[in-house]
Parts: C-alpha cells; structure tokens; sequence
C-alpha cells in the first residue's frame, strides 16, 4: 500500500483513509485471503493508472516449483494452520529459502514442498521424561515435534506425547489440544457447513481425547472471522498516528473458550500503552506494551490505566478511536 500511495503521490495516512484500492475495476490484491499486508502485481496496478487493459494473472491451477508462497499459503501446501506454519519456518531447510518481498515473507513452492517430503520420513527421536527434569523438548520446537506425531498417528494421546518427546502431562495435553483445535478449524474453513465434532470425525481424532479441542476449534473459528474486523481497528488507530503499522493484531486464546487481540500504540502520541480487544466485552485499554492482555490485578498500579473503549463487542473503528482520545 505504501508503494500505491508513493505512485499516486500521496501519504499514506491519507491514501488508506480514502481506500481508491478498492474501487471498482482496481486489480485485486495477489496476496492470500486473510493476509496481514496486502500486496497487488505491478503491472497490473500500472496498467489500471494508464487506462490499460488489466490483463489476468495465470490462474492458481498452474502451478509452478519457483511461485512464492506465504505464510498462509505454505501451511495450507502442508494441511497445517498458519499459526503452526510458523512454528517450522525457521527450520534450516526452509530458512534458506525465505524471501521477503514487499515486507512479506515468501517460500519457493519446490523448498515446501521438499521440507515436507523429509519430515515425512524423519523419525520420530525416543525420548522420556525423567522424575524430577523439566521439559527435554525445547518450546519452540514443541509444535513441530506434535504435529510430528500427530500427522503419523491421529490417535496419538498425551501420554503417548510425554514418552516420546520426554515433556510433562500437561505440557503435552496443551500442545495436543491447540494443534488438533487448528487443525479442526482448518477444515471447518474449508467447508463451511463442517461442525467441531465433524471435522474431528473427518480427521480421524477419538472423541474422548478431544472435547476441549472441539471448544477450542469453535472459538479459533471465531477468532478468525474476527480478523477483518480487527484489521480495520488497526487500521484506524494507524491513522490517527498512534501505532507505526497498520498491521493487523493476531487473535489469541488465553483459555478454549475466549478470543482477545492486542495492539501497542508505539508512537510518542499515543494515549495509552496498548488496547486490547475481547470477545465478549470489547476494547479496552491496556497498563503495559510488553503484556497488554495481563488483567488489572496481575499488575501492580494498573488498575487505573484500564479503561473500557466505547461500548459493545465490537464497536464501529472510528467509535475505538474517539474513546481512546478520550481516554488519555
């Protein structure tokens, strides 16, 4: 979008408000649905300015080893959520390979798809769990290591994660529940009219082992319906001068059933730390940048820079941004 505003010579405050992208006839954004940052093909954009014939792009059946992929793309490629996606970027094979264009990360189809040929055949290292050692398998490389397991064996319960990857009951419980959730939410996504306990049932997960998934797939399906709606708050607060990005916040799940978003207002002008949005009681200000979604009364003195935002679940962006002006 920066560059759209530099061709038209305007700032880009002025150019997102006004939104000429998204007149009729303007080529559509190349980047995936629900991508964070839009990206258009230039030749497009330029022919569109000229009174030029836009003319297509190939259409996505044709696929080739060197398109780039983001990072929804790429976990779509492996039938995994973006949110596991990347928990595997920056494994070797596929750090490699990154390239970032227009701010954007962006993987070779070929270096994907090569990634997830050898983790199919990579075995699976015996692990326990010894009395009184902590977790053996480092945080960042936990998801992995799940959706390892998970991929070979769909029955794979906590016990079965605690043996092999040497973590604890609840360690292993949490993990499974969380990547069997996204996957489920992958696939209600897909087909719209899928229940929790359908797409459960469709990806072969035992309906003992997943009740808190099934909640948790339901509210990650909430989550993510909510995200254009987050984007334009974001949006909006960008505007007014209170962040550096327009970037859109990403919805966390505190517990299975709750939906909430932060987003730290990082410029010398912004009223507050950071606001914070959830699901059944809206926006509301937040005492820190570093934990915006910490409660009051886990932080000393922060009562008081709580404030509730406007009023609803999900009030209108340019109601958020009165309130916040207010707020301060």
């Amino acid at each position: 979008m920066a560059d759209l505003a530099e061709q038209a010579g305007r700032p880009l405050k002025s150019y997102a408000n006004t939104r000429p992208y998204a007149r009729p006839g303007f080529p559509a954004p190349v980047s995936s649905a629900g991508a964070r940052v839009q990206l258009w093909d230039g030749r497009q954009v330029d022919a569109y300015l000229a009174g030029r014939t836009v003319l297509p792009l190939p259409p996505a059946e044709e696929e080739r080893e060197d398109d780039l992929l983001d990072r929804r793309e790429c976990a779509a490629l492996l039938g995994l959520s973006p949110r596991t996606w990347d928990t595997y970027k920056s494994d070797p094979a596929l750090a490699g390979h990154l390239q970032v264009v227009g701010g954007v990360e962006h993987w070779p189809r070929a270096a994907v798809r090569q990634f997830a040929a050898a983790r199919a055949v990579r075995p699976t290292a015996p692990a326990g769990r010894p009395k009184g050692v902590g977790d053996q398998v480092p945080r960042e490389q936990l998801q992995e290591r799940v959706a390892a397991i998970l991929d070979a064996d769909p029955t794979a319960s906590a016990a079965r994660l605690t043996e092999a990857l040497g973590v604890s009951r609840p360690t292993a419980q949490d993990a499974l529940t969380r990547l069997r959730a996204q996957r489920m939410a992958d696939a209600m996504e897909t087909d719209p009219d899928l229940t929790p306990q359908g797409a459960a049932h469709q990806l072969c997960y035992p309906g003992g082992q997943v009740r808190r998934a099934v909640v948790l797939a339901a509210t990650i399906r909430r989550g993510r319906c909510s995200a254009a709606y987050l984007a334009d708050v974001a949006a909006a607060l960008h505007a007014a001068g209170w962040t550096t990005t327009p970037a859109a916040p990403e919805v966390q799940h505190p517990d299975v059933e709750t939906c909430a978003a932060a987003i730290v207002l990082d410029t010398p002008a912004a009223p507050a730390p950071a606001v914070v949005w959830e699901e059944r009681t809206g926006w509301r200000t937040a005492a820190s940048r570093r934990h915006p979604l910490a409660s009051a009364g886990s932080q000393q003195g922060a009562a008081d820079a709580i404030r509730p935002l406007a009023t609803g679940a999900t009030p209108p962006p340019a109601a958020v941004v009165a309130a916040l002006s207010t707020a301060g």
